[in-house]
C-alpha cells in the first residue's frame, strides 16, 4: 500500500510540474518580430542565453536587443507600433502586454541602454499613453500617438573618436537624451523644468538635474533608412525630415 501512494506522489509532482513548464512556456508571450534587416542582430535572452535574429524572428518580454555596427533592424510590435534601431544600438524589452479587448493589461516598457531608434506608436501608446515607457540612464520618455527618434549619447560615446560628433561633423557630442519629433507634441519634464518640444524641433537632456532645453539646429541626428526598409503609412511625415532618473517625455 506504501509502495502504491508513493508511485501516485510522484505521478502528481510529476504532473504538476509539466503544467507549470508549460505555463511558464506559455507566458514568454511573443512582443514583436523582426520584419526587416540589414546585418546581424542579437537577443541576450532573459536567462542569460544569446541568439543571433534573422527575418521574422520572434522578440520576447526580457530580451535585451543589439544591432551591431552595420545593422538596422525593424521590429513590428503586436499592437501595430514599430521601432527602427540604427547601428551601434542596445535596447532591453523589459515588459511587454497587449490583448487587443482587454486594455487594463496594456503594459510596454523598454530600456535604451546606447544608440537610437525611431519610434511609430501603436495601440497601447494611444489608449493607455501612462503605461508606455522608453527608458534610459538619465531619462524616462513616455507618448501617445507620435512618431520621434530618440538617441543616448552615454558617458564613454562622449569622448574624442567615438563617433557622436555634433551636425557638422566637428566633434564629440555632449552625453544625454537627444529627441526630435517627426509628428505630434512630447512634454519634456524633470526636477528642474518643463519643457514641450513640438514637430520639427529637437530637445535636449543630460540628466535629470538640469533643466532640458531646446537646440537650436540638428545636433547631429542622423536616421536614413536602407533603401530595402519600406515606409509605413504613419512614417510617410517622418522621412520628410531628416526607469532611470525622473525626465519624462509625454505627447499630449
Amino acid at each position: 500500500m506504501l509502495q502504491i501512494k508513493n508511485s501516485t506522489a510522484i505521478k502528481f509532482f510529476f504532473i504538476a510540474a509539466l503544467c507549470l513548464s508549460c505555463a511558464l512556456s506559455f507566458a514568454a508571450q511573443i512582443a514583436g518580430t523582426v520584419t526587416h534587416l540589414s546585418g546581424p542582430l542579437i537577443a541576450k535572452k532573459a536567462d542569460g542565453t544569446v541568439k543571433v535574429l534573422s527575418l521574422q524572428s520572434g522578440i520576447e518580454q526580457g530580451d535585451t536587443l543589439i544591432a551591431e555596427k552595420d545593422t538596422y533592424a525593424r521590429i513590428k510590435f503586436a499592437d501595430n507600433s514599430e521601432i527602427v534601431l540604427r547601428p551601434s544600438t542596445q535596447i532591453k524589452i523589459d515588459q511587454f502586454s497587449f490583448e487587443e479587448d482587454k486594455p487594463n493589461n496594456d503594459g510596454f516598457t523598454m530600456t535604451l541602454i546606447k544608440g537610437g531608434l525611431r519610434a511609430v506608436t501603436g495601440v497601447l501608446g494611444k489608449r493607455n499613453k501612462e503605461r508606455f515607457g522608453l527608458n534610459t540612464p538619465t531619462a524616462s520618455i513616455g507618448i501617445r500617438g507620435t512618431i520621434f527618434i530618440a538617441e543616448f549619447v552615454p558617458q564613454d560615446a562622449s569622448q574624442p573618436g567615438s563617433g557622436a560628433t555634433d551636425a557638422q561633423g566637428n566633434g564629440p557630442r555632449a552625453p544625454g537624451l537627444y529627441v526630435q519629433v517627426l509628428d505630434g507634441t512630447v512634454f519634456l519634464k524633470n526636477d528642474a523644468g518643463n519643457l514641450d518640444v513640438t514637430a520639427g524641433q529637437f530637445g535636449f537632456a543630460t540628466s535629470f538635474t538640469r533643466p532640458p532645453i531646446l537646440l537650436p539646429n540638428n545636433p547631429g541626428m542622423q536616421f536614413s533608412l536602407p533603401g530595402n526598409f519600406p515606409v509605413s503609412l504613419n512614417q510617410d511625415n517622418a522621412n520628410n525630415e531628416s526607469k532611470s532618473g525622473s525626465l519624462i517625455c509625454e505627447v499630449r
